[in-house]
């Protein structure tokens, strides 16, 4: 049995850190993931973002209070402490920040969800976690619902397009569809794999659709929603016929199946996710968000 690794939160501002906890920390929680236990975090909180603000202090005392963890002034603090960490933080535009403050010390990192809010940043987060041979890896953790892993294990039919779709509340400091969109991108990436060249996004009051055409011609398709129900899905188009997923159609947790690609990461150093695909799912937010302003087809290079 291997070594249970300690593991670090930076930016406890999200109820996933809490989430996170359940699942690594109470062996007798459904769904427990065991090999690694949350022991110390850093609250951090974005001062300009409600829901960041709001929440910081509630969460942070129950993973202290309920968990054990230990609670620490610096993200270096925790860094220094831990095997493996985790930037937890809601506000996509700090983990650059978070991450250049704990790069140094070289110890494995899962960025959440959106790696950031920039192509720019996202660049630079990739190209100083290879400087400093820092194996990281970012993700949404609907990629790796039971759903989606189940109906991606069928390779009896090439895949030649997705409709993906979900809710897509919107968030003034996480830019266009970077707050909750970023659930569908990852989910109509981890079908089609990487290769979008352009774009077309187009919205309204309550909806959002984007369209993407790859470069083997396959199209794409993202849609979300801000007063339907909670749910997301896809519908893979294969040569042979329909697959619809329903993500939540399981009773385990989304978050349980992207804990479990975190800990090998840690573990190998080797992302289930290559850095070109995440880099891309970041600039098709970027190009989506530049679409849906402009009006206009937008090419992703």
């Amino acid at each position: 049995m291997p070594v249970e690794l300690k593991l670090g939160l930076v930016g406890l501002d999200t109820s996933h850190c809490v989430a996170f906890a359940k699942l690594l920390n109470d062996p007798a929680a459904a769904d427990h993931v065991p090999g690694g236990r949350v022991v110390a975090g850093f609250p951090g909180g974005s001062d300009d973002f409600e829901l960041s603000r709001s929440r910081v202090t509630k969460f942070t005392e129950e993973l202290r209070d309920q968990f054990g963890v230990t609670i620490l002034e610096s993200p270096e603090a925790v860094a220094e402490q831990v095997d493996a960490v985790l930037i937890t933080s809601a506000d996509g535009r700090v983990h650059l920040e978070q991450f250049r403050k704990i790069a140094p010390f070289g110890k494995p990192t899962f960025i959440d969800k959106p790696l950031a809010v920039t192509t720019a940043d996202a660049k630079a987060i990739i190209e100083l976690a290879m400087e400093q041979g820092v194996p990281m890896m970012s993700s949404s953790s609907l990629r790796f619902a039971q759903p989606m892993i189940e109906a991606l294990r069928d390779h009896s039919s090439p895949i030649i397009g997705a409709d993906c779709s979900g809710p897509m509340a919107l968030e003034p400091t996480q830019p266009g569809l970077f707050w909750y969109g970023i659930h569908t991108v990852e989910m109509l990436y981890a079908t089609m794999g990487p290769g979008c060249e352009r774009l077309t996004a187009t919205r309204t009051e309550d909806h959002e659709l984007v369209v993407g055409t790859w470069s083997d011609g396959r199209i794409g398709t993202v849609r979300g929603h801000r007063n339907a129900s909670g749910s997301f899905g896809a519908l893979i188009h294969r040569k042979k016929g329909l697959q619809f997923v329903d993500a939540y159609n399981h009773p385990r947790p989304a978050y349980a199946g992207l804990l479990e690609r975190v800990l090998a990461m840690f573990r190998t150093g080797t992302s289930a996710i290559h850095p070109v695909e995440t880099l891309e799912v970041i600039r098709f937010i970027e190009a989506a968000n530049e679409s849906r302003e402009r009006g206009e087809m937008v090419e992703l290079n």
